[in-house]
């Protein structure tokens, strides 16, 4: 009669001989899913067009960039092959990233056991955070690939080290020179990387304390392993320095005089930070601390020391992902590089703790009753047998539960959908009109516009170059104002670029906005260049304090399709403290809002906070006539409003209204 249990055992036995190979279908699967359906964003063109030079052109721009190039050329010779549609250029990143999770099996395996291996492939495999930037033209699943490739060659070549020598394994220089060279393959990808080879540094010092704690004999040299060695770490390294060493210089410069970004958070906030999106993803919803309680008694378990002998000792072993994950997670927060757009340089911390929490199942389903557990008194052994059981069950599955939440967030919520700068370059191409212009604020969008944009219609960097000179993009916005009548405007990484908003602050004061609206992390605006009227005198006084004292119109009829500019000027006559937003609209005869534009005064520039008492404020509205609208007479009304909105006496009257109905406006016919 079977034990009771055995078929646990048996399931947990038979189970890793095939779950590799479906944990890399699995991996394959959700990186491909959906590939090209995405816009290429910002950073994805950059790395297209970067491709497309040739290689000597490829390298030098390199050298203004904050990347390395190996990635750029790794893309250029991709390209070649697959292409450059959207699902082509991102196929070299998912390849890379089943490539990974296949290179972390086969780690955990050499580590701990072939079931710590699976659990952590696993874990890998479905990470939303890896899934994300495995679906992404750009370097950091590279970085991760790179980052485990040379860990795992760091173990197989320490495995070989203490190898006797009748072990049918592989040179040893064989490990040795394939982990110089992923050295300085990670070096050429990402200047993160050398902290993956600051873990491999401190790993082997603790590696050859511990041969010499054992070997050494009182009185002699170094033991004849441990100084082999020491000489073959070191001439790896050197190779590895060698091979980057034509591009050490550029590397330095672009390293120390890069502006430092990160942000001023509290330590707690960026730890945590940190374990959600490594453990449960960059997609997924707020996890309270409870959440981290599961993979945090896993990857307890896996410290607990072992009695099990093997080549390398458990706290070696188990101390190669801590010490991994936390020299890259302590770089990321010494160098104040902390910040969410930053945490992909952590790809290696998620795969470091996926070993971990792996390796916390297996120990925590394999723990003898003799050990730890037998000391519970309430307890028989067979019922901690099972609690042990449905610990190591439970504990990941909740994990993995909180994985595919993610990965469906990351599929199906808008919220992490990139900039759809294919959606905008079609709403620019679908009604071209003359005058037009589009505007590129920061000027390195025009790497993805250019991607998709294949119209006449004139398109403008600003501010030129890598900006700084306020004046000098002033002017050129001017420039394009007098020269057009209808301007797009698409505002992404102004902060870096044109800090000061110039471009948006020239548009706003001397054009009327229409619209605004977000598209992923990129403002699309649309604006209209139509020549100011005389101001016509109102007394409209909103509130106690906000009075309207004149309008002009630029236009008083328009056709359905066509654009005319409301013009307003505000007074306060006292300092205010609430944020007011203004809402111009147009009305049909029966009193319907046909279109309406709301914004705080400016577009948004001058917030009625920020009024001085006496000192005008010209705040200009864009007001498109909507197509169909029945020709007649309509109206512009003008509200005021923060909860809810102020009320209105005009010209001194008594009676209060909600509004000011401002002036006549006649729709033509088409």
């Amino acid at each position: 009669m079977r034990k009771r249990g055995g078929w646990l055992r048996a399931i947990w036995r038979y189970t890793p001989a095939v779950a590799p190979l479906l944990i890399v279908l699995v991996a394959f699967g959700v990186r491909f899913h959906e590939l090209g359906t995405q816009s290429l964003w910002n950073d994805e063109g950059n790395s297209l067009r970067l491709a497309q030079r040739d290689v000597a052109d490829l390298v030098d721009a390199a050298g203004n960039d904050i990347h390395p190039p190996g990635y750029y050329l790794l893309l250029k010779a991709w390209t070649g092959l697959a292409g450059e549609s959207e699902f082509s250029l991102r196929a070299l990143s998912a390849l890379e990233g089943v490539l990974a999770v296949a290179v972390t099996l086969a780690l955990g395996r050499w580590l701990f056991s072939r079931a710590a291996g699976v659990v952590a492939g696993l874990l890998v495999a479905l990470s939303p955070f890896a899934v994300y930037y495995s679906q992404e033209t750009r370097m950091y699943t590279q970085l991760g690939l790179l980052s485990v490739v040379g860990m795992a060659l760091f173990v197989a070549w320490l495995r070989r080290v203490q190898a006797p020598k009748d072990e049918k394994l592989p040179p040893t220089m064989l490990f040795a020179l394939g982990l110089a060279l992923c050295n300085a393959a990670g070096l050429y990808t990402h200047y993160s990387y050398p902290f993956t080879m600051l873990a491999q540094g401190v790993l082997f010092v603790g590696w050859a304390a511990w041969v010499w704690q054992r070997e050494r004999i009182p009185g002699s040299s170094l033991p004849t392993p441990l100084r082999q060695a020491l000489v073959s770490f070191a001439t790896l390294n050197v190779v590895t320095l060698l091979v980057f060493l034509p591009w050490l210089p550029t590397a330095w410069d672009q390293v120390t005089e890069w502006p430092t970004t990160g942000e001023d958070l509290a330590l707690g906030t960026q730890l945590r930070t940190v374990f959600t999106w490594t453990i449960y993803g960059s997609t997924t919803d707020a996890q309270g601390w409870l959440n981290f309680l599961w993979p945090g008694l896993l990857i307890g378990v896996a410290l607990w020391p072992e009695q099990k002998t093997r080549r390398l000792p458990h706290g070696w072993r188990v101390g190669l992902p801590l010490a991994w994950a936390g020299i890259v997670t302590g770089a990321l927060f010494i160098s104040g590089a902390y910040r969410e757009a930053n945490l992909k340089f952590l790809l290696p911390v998620q795969i470091a703790l996926a070993l971990l929490i792996g390796h916390g199942v297996v120990r925590l389903w394999q723990i003898p009753s003799t050990e730890t557990l037998r000391r519970v008194p309430l307890l028989k052994p067979l019922e901690q047998r099972y609690i042990r059981y449905l610990l190591a069950g439970v504990c990941p599955f909740l994990v993995v539960i909180g994985q595919l939440n993610a990965l469906h967030n990351l599929y199906n919520d808008d919220t992490y959908s990139r900039s759809d700068y294919r959606a905008m370059a079609a709403e620019i191409m679908s009604d071209p009109q003359p005058g037009d212009a589009v505007i590129l604020d920061a000027p390195n969008q025009v790497e993805v516009f250019s991607y998709y944009f294949t119209g006449e219609t004139p398109v403008y960097e600003l501010p030129p170059g890598l900006g700084g000179d306020d004046e000098a993009t002033r002017r050129l916005t001017e420039d394009v104002i007098a020269a057009h009548t209808r301007i797009y405007a698409l505002f992404w990484g102004e902060e870096e670029r044109d800090p000061n908003r110039v471009v948006k602050a020239t548009l706003d004061s001397s054009t009327y906005p229409v619209s605004e609206r977000w598209v992923g992390d990129v403002r699309f605006a649309q604006y209209a260049v139509r020549a100011d009227t005389p101001l016509i005198p109102v007394d409209a006084r909103f509130g106690d304090h906000i009075r309207l004292t004149g309008y002009a119109l630029t236009t008083e009829s328009a056709a359905p399709g066509e654009v005319f500019g409301v013009l307003l000027r505000w007074e306060t006559d006292a300092p205010l403290t609430q944020d007011y937003k203004v809402s111009v609209q147009l009305h049909a005869p029966d009193g319907f809002n046909v279109w309406q534009h709301d914004s705080a005064p400016v577009n948004n520039l001058q917030p009625t906070s920020t009024w001085t008492p006496g000192e005008p404020v010209l705040d200009r509205h864009g007001m498109f006539v909507p197509l169909g609208r029945v020709p007649g007479e309509y109206r512009i009304v003008v509200a005021v409003y923060a909860d809810s909105r102020l009320l209105v006496t005009v010209d001194g009257s008594a009676q209060v209204q909600r509004a000011v109905d401002l002036a006549p406006f006649t729709i033509l016919a088409p």
